[in-house]
């Protein structure tokens, strides 16, 4: 069975996804910030596609191209007098934007980490609050989508 332990095996479970820190770096005069989702951390080599001419086979070669990363985004209720995302958002000019980079650490139960996901010249391109209505009694949520040049993970271990 799944998880059960074998001799000479330890038993290793799938790691939970809920403690986690983000530290969106100095450049972005935010620092760590206490999210309540991580989403987008995505990287795919995009595929390129062709048909030599000499090549007697009716299909096509496939090969990788250049990598694409995906956008992350990113949640957290909002508080009294908490600007700091649209602080950042404001300092983007036309072609000019000071890039950071952005670390995200899934941590263990005593805090330390276990992974680490880092995602370079990262910047602000869209921030989003949530719906206000009369009739609902939930947090107003600020969403911060991030763009960044590539995503490494690092795996630490104990």
């Amino acid at each position: 069975m799944a998880g059960e332990q074998q001799e000479g095996r330890s038993t290793q479970w799938p790691l939970p996804k809920f403690y986690f820190t983000v530290d969106l770096g100095a450049d972005s005069s935010v620092g760590e910030v206490p999210f309540q989702e991580v989403s987008g951390m995505e990287i795919e080599s995009q595929t390129i596609e062709y048909h030599a001419e000499n090549d007697k086979r009716f299909s096509t070669v496939k090969m990788p191209g250049m990598v694409k990363s995906g956008n992350l985004i990113m949640k957290k209720g909002m508080f009294k007098d908490d600007t700091a995302f649209w602080e950042w958002y404001k300092k983007i000019k036309m072609n000019t934007i000071a890039r950071t980079t952005i670390t995200i650490n899934l941590l263990d139960e005593s805090a330390s980490p276990l992974m680490t996901w880092v995602l370079a010249n990262a910047w602000p391109t869209k921030i989003t609050v949530t719906d206000m209505k009369t009739d609902a009694n939930e947090v107003l949520v600020d969403t911060i989508e991030i763009v960044h040049e590539g995503i490494t993970q690092n795996h630490i271990g104990r």
